[in-house]
Order: structure tokens, then sequence, then C-alpha cells
């Protein structure tokens, strides 16, 4: 049986991220509350949660950690096809709400959703604060892939992603590290190993060496406005 600590509601205090479990990978506490504050804790200390319907909140910070280097992004023969016919547009924080309710709506491949009412309702006040951020892909008027995260200085926290058309959200994705790579940011968390995302280029990390990054990158002053500057 396992036994975690359990957080309290307000002021929440999290253990050292050393404590986690290795079985399941990185399991580190549960309880606590998803209040802005609590998240921005979490975040800086390489910590998230993520947890189903029903379940008490539970904390993680896994060993290794999956992340991209913005100016490291591979990018396919295939998916350069695709952005080269300007097919896309893209944009940031225009339908934050459209695209985490789509990042959230049931896919045929999985059974239910970890980004449950509270999460929609934690990820929208961090909007709200501007610190929760979307990139959106457009097909004409119409939204057809994004993605959305967490910033915290030059570290962007990548949370989920949707596609209602093919190689959209990769093109987002393309299209936020390029960015971000402008704007100096250290790295993408990408938090849990996907064979999808380590074929976009995303490595894994030792938590100890994320822990380094976090400790350099979130302190520093991160863009005050998100729009696209760069080239697609």
């Amino acid at each position: 049986m396992i036994r975690l600590p359990l957080l309290l509601p307000g002021n929440v205090c999290f253990p050292p991220v050393s404590h986690a479990l290795k079985e399941p990978n990185g399991l580190l506490a549960m309880g606590g509350d998803l209040e802005v504050s609590s998240l921005v804790k979490a975040y800086q200390q390489g910590i998230f949660p993520w947890f189903n319907e029903g379940e008490p909140i539970l904390w993680w910070s896994p060993d290794p950690r999956l992340v991209l280097f913005p100016h490291a992004v591979h990018i396919s023969r295939s998916l350069q096809k695709t952005l080269n016919r300007k097919n896309f547009s893209f944009t940031f924080d225009q339908v934050f709400n459209e695209v985490i309710t789509a990042c959230a709506a049931p896919r045929s491949k999985q059974a239910g959703t970890w980004i449950t009412p509270a999460m929609l309702s934690a990820y929208r006040a961090l909007h709200k604060q501007g610190i929760a951020h979307s990139i959106e892909c457009w097909q004409g008027d119409q939204l057809v892939g994004g993605l959305y995260g967490v910033a915290i200085g030059r570290v962007f926290f990548g949370e989920s992603m949707f596609s209602n058309v093919s190689d959209a959200s990769k093109c987002a994705l393309v299209v936020l590290a390029k960015q971000l790579h402008a704007w100096q940011f250290g790295l993408i968390d990408c938090q849990v190993e996907s064979d999808h995302l380590i074929r976009m280029g995303a490595e894994t990390l030792s938590r100890e060496s994320f822990l380094n990054y976090l400790e350099r990158y979130c302190s520093l002053q991160g863009p005050e406005q998100w729009s696209i500057t760069v080239d697609i």
C-alpha cells in the first residue's frame, strides 16, 4: 500500500522532490489545492498535478524528465512541407478557453480525461493572471489544433495539445519552439516520455539536471507580450 504525504489546502508546502516514488515514477504527494500560488510554487520546484476525476489531487516529479530544447525541435520533411504550404496560421492566447476545452475532450485512443473540471478552472485562473498561455493553429477561421502550458520566467511547462487536422498540433509546437528560442527560453517541459515528442526532438534529463535548468531560467524576465514575431 502506497503512503503519500497529505498536503493541506492553503499555503501548500511540498516535500522535497527527492522523496518522489520510483514506482509509479515521480508520484510525490496528494491533496493540497489548485490555487494559482500553489501551482506556481509547484512548477518552480519541478512538480505538476496529474489525477483523474474522483481522485484526490496527485502531485508528480518524474525522473528522468522529458524536455524539448527550443532550438532543437525536429521538423521532418513531411512536416516542413506542411508548413511551407501556408495552410495554417498561428496565434497566441486568442482563444485559450477553446484550446483547453478541446484538449480536455474525449479521444478515441483513451478513456476519459485527466483535464477535470477542477483542472480547467485552475488553468483558466492561471491564464487570467498571464501565467498560462495557448498557441492556436487555424485553418481559415477554424481552430484546428493547438496546445497550452504554463510560462514561468523563461521556462515553458507544456500541458496538453490537440489536433483536429493532420499535423496541426505538430505545427503549433514548431512555431512555439521557434518563438521561445527567439525569446531565449531555456527549455520546454514535456513531463513524461512520449514517442511522439521524442520524434519532435524531445530528450530526457535527470531530475537533478532539470531542476538546475529551472533554477537558472525561472528567475529570468519573460516576454511582456505573447505575440508571434518569428518567420514560419
